[in-house]
């Protein structure tokens, strides 16, 4: 008995070592997560090399799926993502190889017995044409799908929590067609336990002072906030840009972002064809994040006709050094 109580004294004394450690020295806790996932980056016609485009974004734990072609519930189970963890699906558009994998995910989510309602963002079309296989295939789910009807060809925000908003990027392609700008809300500001203690500061000001004020002593002493917090790292951003033909025009909405994806489906060799199609280049790709200021660039839905995606690669980072490949089960934090 003895030992027990001096062996749970014992953790207990660590447990609230490494919580004053973390109050006092909060540099050291770690960033939220912001974490893009691939589960596929091929184009239209299947390949060996790569599945149909899809992606998960893992803000804060919260997993938001961006485009769902066929198999991406066999890559999801691959990632080891937390199929409980996904509530929101955003489609760009109607073509198959970006939407023919979600009635077999929905159907799955069905049989291990999901309750949470699930929340599809797209052209009003979709609905039209899924109600009827969910009422053919799926009768009798244990929850709701529910449809979001966007309009492709407006910038809008179409989604809004405490953690992320996410608006829409208004693309050139044969169907209507968006993107998807992924904003990081702020986090406050973490406070420096020694001078809180120090100051005396009481504990419904702690909240306030977070976010931002100074504190008043009793004096009427002004302690600056500054010498009460750290900042807290600057919210992050993600801009998803496919299938889309050149299009400067978006360059000022997704200025400055962390991360942009953006297709490169051909090489400038084949710009005519790009062109013919609505897609775009490796260094039309390029171009657009220069022009953006973006801090990182990932191309993808490359195009079957290529054995080998560097020669993409090679192209994009003439243009844009800070290039890099999508791939299947590629995970970035951002």
């Amino acid at each position: 008995m003895t030992g027990r109580f001096y062996q749970t004294a014992y953790l207990n004394f660590i447990i609230l070592y490494l919580l004053a450690l973390h109050l006092t020295f909060p540099i050291f806790a770690h960033m939220e997560k912001f974490e893009l996932n691939i589960l596929g980056c091929g184009s239209a016609l299947p390949t060996m090399r790569h599945n149909a485009t899809s992606q998960v974004l893992n803000i804060r734990e919260k997993l938001f799926m961006i485009d769902c072609g066929e198999g991406t519930q066999v890559q999801l189970r691959r990632s080891r993502l937390k199929f409980s963890r996904l509530n929101h699906i955003f489609i760009s558009h109607l073509h198959g190889d970006h939407c023919f994998g979600l009635i077999g995910m929905i159907s799955t989510f069905g049989m291990i017995e999901r309750t949470a309602d699930l929340h599809i963002y797209a052209h009003a079309d979709l609905q039209k044409l899924m109600r009827p296989q969910l009422d053919f295939f799926c009768k009798g789910l244990p929850f709701d799908v529910v449809f979001h009807d966007i309009n492709p060809v407006e910038r809008t925000v179409v989604y809004d929590d405490r953690s992320v908003s996410v608006e829409t990027i208004p693309l050139k392609h044969r169907l209507p067609t968006c993107g998807f700008l992924f904003r990081e809300k702020p986090v406050p500001n973490h406070i420096i336990r020694d001078m809180i203690d120090f100051y005396k500061v009481p504990l419904f000001m702690i909240n306030r002072i977070k976010n931002g004020e100074d504190f008043v002593c009793d004096d009427g002493t002004v302690i600056p906030n500054s010498k009460l917090t750290i900042p807290s790292d600057p919210p992050r951003s993600y801009a998803y840009c496919s299938d889309t033909l050149y299009n400067p025009e978006i360059s000022e909405q997704i200025k400055g972002v962390d991360l942009l994806f953006h297709e490169a489906t051909f090489l400038e060799t084949e710009k005519a064809r790009a062109k013919v199609t609505m897609h775009s280049t490796a260094r039309q790709a390029a171009e657009i994040a220069k022009m953006s200021d973006v801090k990182k660039l990932m191309i993808g839905h490359f195009s079957a006709r290529y054995d080998d995606d560097l020669c993409l690669l090679a192209e994009a980072k003439e243009i844009f050094p800070d290039t890099i490949l999508a791939n299947e089960n590629l995970s970035i934090n951002v």
